[in-house]
């Protein structure tokens, strides 16, 4: 009896999540079918170039990830995965 109440409230439940995800993706899509949603800008992408320079110019990787405002793992990636 007791097991079976839980295995209807844990169908419930998974049911209730599945509906809000489905909801939540329906209203994204509608966001950006209206052009309002454009999800994060890549900032570290646009500042690769900057972070090759930098490095070049003999600044550590922290260095310039401080500089740029962007993380180490950015700079790395923008480096090409070669250093460190």
């Amino acid at each position: 009896m007791m097991l079976e109440r839980q295995h209807e409230g844990i169908a419930k439940a998974k049911a209730k999540a599945k509906a809000k995800a489905k909801a939540k993706a329906k209203a994204k899509a509608k966001a950006k079918a209206e052009g309002l949603y454009r999800g994060r800008k890549p900032t570290a992408r646009a500042k690769a170039e900057e972070a090759r320079r930098l490095h070049a110019a003999g600044k550590t990787v922290t260095e310039v990830a401080r500089a740029l405002g962007i993380g180490r793992a950015s700079v790395y990636r923008a480096l090409g995965g070669a250093e460190g």
